[in-house]
């Protein structure tokens, strides 16, 4: 054997010896990637029961604001009439009731008004 073969033998081993190195790595990695296969795998089949809930939920919230919806119209239609009410009462019973609350002030203080003192002549 010449020191060429010699060389090329070390450095084939060295080779070989980087090889077995960096293959630990490697399959630590695979293992690494297992886990994330099989992670994704449950998270996937976590996630399609979820977005049905999550459907039926939305349709069931929309449902229920569809229905307050309606209340609050509801509501609002019955807030205009008692506005409309009120202010009908108020110019049919109100204006009256006042002006003749303000004719008996009137007669009242008419009435308890005491009587003026003769003027002396001087």
């Amino acid at each position: 054997m010449t020191g060429a073969d010699i060389a090329g033998l070390i450095a084939a081993g060295v080779f070989a010896i980087l090889v077995a190195l960096l293959a630990v790595p490697i399959l630590k990695l695979g293992r690494v990637f297992d886990e994330l296969r099989a992670a994704v795998r449950e998270i996937s089949d976590g996630t399609s029961p979820l977005l049905q809930e999550v459907t039926t939920t939305v349709t069931t919230t929309n449902e229920q604001l569809r229905k307050v919806d309606g209340i609050t119209t509801n509501v609002s239609d019955a807030s205009a009439n008692v506005t409309a009410v009120s202010s009908l009462f108020a110019a049919v019973v109100g204006r009256p009731l006042i002006k003749v609350a303000a004719f008996s002030e009137g007669v009242r203080a008419a009435v308890n008004r005491p009587a003026k003192p003769a003027r002396r002549s001087r």
